[in-house]
């Protein structure tokens, strides 16, 4: 069963290649929800994003042989920059296979970084069947997105630096809120958080669209939203939790929070407007909760996840050109 030590692995893996991101405070976010707020910008990762944490841990550990066929994932964009990037720099190739709407900039970002895009229609196309098949043809390894033991080992390393930050600042953190779409980050980081600090509460967050893990959570079993979903946070539209993020998430989460396309964009402002830092929407939604009010902040050190900043120009434009409230 993956644990803690899983993780602390992982994390010596990543030494030197990921970025340790810190923990940052802000003036105007603690007023706003009259509490403390820890922040841990992982938009501010390589390739934007905390997914090279999952995809260098997976694709660090194939064999010679299994590296020389190449690897295939499918991802919503996030992923695939953190794959091509860990292939950029193991020196295996990557073929992903992405939505042909996906944002412009994690196409450009993806095929930039060295990988090979693979389009199919977000609402028609199976990612994971094209993936199987193409892997299949070429005897390469699959790198799943987030139902994966080496994955979520990966990206638990944003909660176990989360934990141990925290520790050494002497900071006694009460709730820590991590964005969701399959939920490896979830998973992964809850394993971290509640090793090292066990009294902590855990909530994922996600789209009010795209709110299978809180459905899931609700019902005791996995749960798939309606195909006509939609959402601006395109890096967390993940009709269904995995089968292994879901059994952590559900054993060690608190519970699950869902927010607005309204939230996330008021989020988005805030954060480039007050913390400099520039989010994507599927990133921001922890910081939507927190600021709509979600849970009580008051009094209380909260941690959030902020966990990508690949947006596209245009859209980023127009969402800070919108008005304050």
């Amino acid at each position: 069963m993956l644990g803690i030590a899983d993780i602390e692995q992982a994390a010596q893996r990543l030494e030197g290649v990921s970025v340790h991101t810190p923990l940052l405070q802000n003036f105007e976010l603690n007023q706003a929800v009259s509490g403390t707020v820890l922040v841990k910008p992982e938009c501010l990762q390589v390739a934007g994003a905390f997914k090279i944490r999952g995809a260098y841990n997976r694709l660090s550990q194939l064999s010679e042989e299994e590296a020389s066929h190449g690897v295939v994932a499918w991802s919503s964009g996030n992923h695939a920059q953190g794959v091509a990037a860990a292939g950029a720099m193991l020196g295996i190739r990557t073929a992903i296979v992405m939505p042909e709407d996906a944002p412009r900039a994690k196409l450009e970002n993806t095929r930039r970084l060295g990988g090979e895009v693979i389009t199919y229609d977000r609402y028609r196309g199976d990612r994971e069947a094209i993936a199987r098949q193409i892997a299949a043809e070429r005897g390469a390894a699959l790198v799943p997105s987030y139902d994966h033991e080496q994955i979520i080992a990966g990206q638990g390393t944003v909660g176990l630096e989360m934990a141990d930050d925290a520790i050494s600042l002497g900071l006694a953190i009460d709730q820590v809120l991590i964005p969701c779409g399959g939920g490896g980050l979830s998973s992964g980081s809850a394993l971290a958080l509640k090793s090292r600090l066990p009294n902590v509460s855990i909530f994922a967050v996600e789209p009010a669209d795209f709110d299978d893990t809180a459905r899931s959570f609700q019902s005791g079993r996995r749960e798939r939203v309606d195909d006509s979903a939609r959402s601006i946070c395109d890096a967390l539209q993940t009709p269904m939790p995995g089968e292994l993020t879901f059994e952590i998430n559900q054993r060690l989460l608190t519970g699950v929070l869902t927010v607005s396309d309204e939230e996330v964009r008021s989020a988005i402002r805030f954060a480039f407007r007050n913390l400099k830092l520039v989010v994507e929407p599927g990133g921001a939604v922890a910081l939507a909760a927190v600021l709509s009010g979600k849970l009580q902040t008051e009094g209380k050190t909260t941690a959030l996840v902020l966990s990508g900043g690949n947006i596209d120009i245009d859209l980023f434009t127009e969402i800070q050109a919108e008005p304050i409230g």
